[in-house]
């Protein structure tokens, strides 16, 4: 006798008229549940559910994995969330990330490369107050900043060795943007498409330096995968980017599949509000975060040997990487730059 199974399909298990959840029950024909003919892939975001990782929840909203023959898992990361050790470890397929950790890899002899870039501009940022004469990164030379840990080894020597700036002017930062709005004469990093929304919610309309267009080509929101899984999974791995790419081209055209998109966001992130994700979404665009440079010709998640050997070359010089890493052991341009969803 066939039997039907039922499972719960979190993607068609979005009340969309009122953003919640709905109880629904995929029924499959012969036995089988539809993800048991899907081949499983995770990826590991950087953190919370939030626009900026849209174009994943996109595909996994509106069935584009699906259709590419992939039941992906895209897990949501956070403050308690390390996806590094994660995928060292085997726990997780890829990661989100950038091209510092992908080189890295290359320095440590680790089997782990990168494989797209989402962004191709890294949406790193100092964020300055209007009408004190901060108004370019270079007029920031000698003032005081507020500074993450991370910054210190990844943005920072870029600053110095090309604005002049110094360790004295760093001011620790705590992710606490109260120092900020009190001192009209303190500048702080941030993310162009988060930090500046809640300053401006603050009363401050603030003035945002977006590293990335002042040559700092860090490639970020990344897919960062284990050599294993491309050498036996390379069609798996393919249809993955595939989908990825296709995810994101049709997020970015702000198309009422996003509405889906943006549930499984508020869904798994009750802290990202709509007005945030709109902030977000409209700032991703006008920056060209996404669709900008080689991506209008090579398509969404496009890389170049060029920009990754210029990086290394500024970063070592910038005294972040030592010189002589095998630079192409940290990426491959094999799944991306097809032209596809232009």
């Amino acid at each position: 006798m066939t039997t039907t199974r039922y499972r719960i399909d979190r993607r068609a298990a979005l009340g969309l008229m009122g953003g919640g959840l709905a109880s629904t029950l995929v029924a499959v024909p012969g036995g089988r549940a539809a993800a048991q003919s899907l081949d499983k892939v995770s990826y590991q975001t950087n953190w919370r559910a939030q626009a900026e990782h849209g174009g994943f929840y996109y595909a996994v909203a509106n069935g584009i994995y699906r259709k590419h023959g992939i039941d992906a898992d895209i897990r949501m990361g956070g403050p308690q969330q390390n996806p590094s050790q994660l995928l060292l470890g085997g726990r997780v397929d890829m990661i989100m990330s950038s091209s510092f950790e992908a080189i890295n890899y290359a320095k440590e002899g680790l089997p782990f490369l990168c494989i797209g870039s989402i962004f191709q501009k890294d949406p790193q940022v100092l964020i300055s107050h209007p009408g004190v004469g901060h108004d370019t990164l270079a007029a920031l030379k000698g003032a005081p900043i507020l500074v993450a840990a991370g910054g210190r080894n990844s943005y920072w020597p870029f600053l110095k060795a090309k604005f002049g700036f110094s360790d004295e002017q760093v001011r620790p930062y705590t992710f606490n943007m109260a120092p900020f709005l009190a001192d009209r004469n303190l500048s702080q990093q941030g993310f162009v498409s988060s930090e500046p929304f809640v300053i401006m919610k603050a009363g401050v309309n603030p003035v945002v330096h977006l590293l990335a267009d002042s040559g700092y080509e860090a490639y970020n929101t990344t897919i960062n995968i284990s050599r294993k899984m491309v050498e036996e999974k390379r069609d798996v791995v393919q249809r993955f980017v595939n989908a990825t790419i296709e995810g994101w081209a049709e997020y970015m055209k702000d198309g009422p599949g996003n509405a889906a998109a943006w549930a499984l966001i508020r869904h798994d992130n009750p802290d990202m509000d709509q007005e945030k994700i709109d902030y977000a979404f409209k700032t991703m665009k006008e920056r060209g975060l996404i669709q900008s440079g080689v991506s209008l010709k090579l398509g969404i998640g496009a890389m170049t040997d060029a920009r990754w050997r210029t990086f290394y070359d500024v970063m070592t010089e910038a005294g972040v990487f030592p010189k002589g890493i095998e630079l192409a052991k940290a990426y491959s341009l094999d799944f991306i730059n097809k032209g596809l969803a232009i």
